[in-house]
């Protein structure tokens, strides 16, 4: 149910558009996701799926605006402290790669929801904000998604996703403290790296 879930919110992206700070979060969300409907709208073959031009537009218009060095940091928890640089690296890049493909999977499955975005309420002095959306389809329960981002030196970013009131970061610590637990960091690493190899091997 939660990849159900996660697959419609990959719908509220965060494309290329140039970052200033007088741009509120919640404006950014809302003209990203403008520009990615469109593109999805406009381009037939991106629109079934096309492998190529889905990773590309994942790639280039939608992670870039992710923290994931802090989004792998809150997956793992507490065993992140005892890993060394070289294993928090191999961690960040085979997150990092598990996220794209199951983005790249969700936007092929972009049909014809609406999306919302709540006004934000923002002061000055804020660093860290949640953006509310929800997703509207017909004949079909709205999906509330809220976006934790953070403001970083090249913009705001997001770190973490609650899709339901569920968050993707949570869902991911149960799984990968039980592989820490049986097989160490580096037994967690192998496990992502094999499953994204067979991610490739299934394209």
């Amino acid at each position: 149910m939660f990849k159900k879930l996660f697959s419609a919110s990959v719908l509220i992206a965060f494309t290329s558009v140039a970052w200033s700070q007088e741009i509120a979060p919640d404006e950014l969300v809302r003209k990203s996701t403008s520009e990615v409907l469109a593109m999805l709208k406009a381009d037939k073959e991106l629109a079934a799926g096309d492998p190529v031009k889905v990773d590309k537009l994942a790639n280039e218009k939608i992670l870039p605006y992710f923290n994931f060095q802090r989004m792998t940091q809150l997956a793992v928890g507490r065993p992140w402290r005892e890993a060394s640089d070289q294993q928090k690296t191999a961690l960040i890049e085979e997150f990092r790669k598990l996220l794209v493909r199951t983005y790249s999977s969700s936007l092929s499955q972009f049909r014809n929801q609406t999306i919302e975005v709540r006004p934000l309420k923002l002061a000055l002095t804020d660093t860290e904000v949640v953006v509310k959306t929800v997703i509207l389809q017909s004949g079909a329960a709205a999906i509330p998604i809220d976006y934790s981002m953070e403001k970083t030196r090249e913009g705001w970013k997001v770190f973490d996703v609650l899709i339901d009131g569920v968050s993707l970061v949570t869902n991911y610590r149960s799984s990968f403290a039980t592989e820490i637990k049986n097989t160490g960091i580096d037994g967690l690493v192998k496990s992502l790296s094999d499953r994204n190899a067979k991610n490739v091997a299934r394209k």
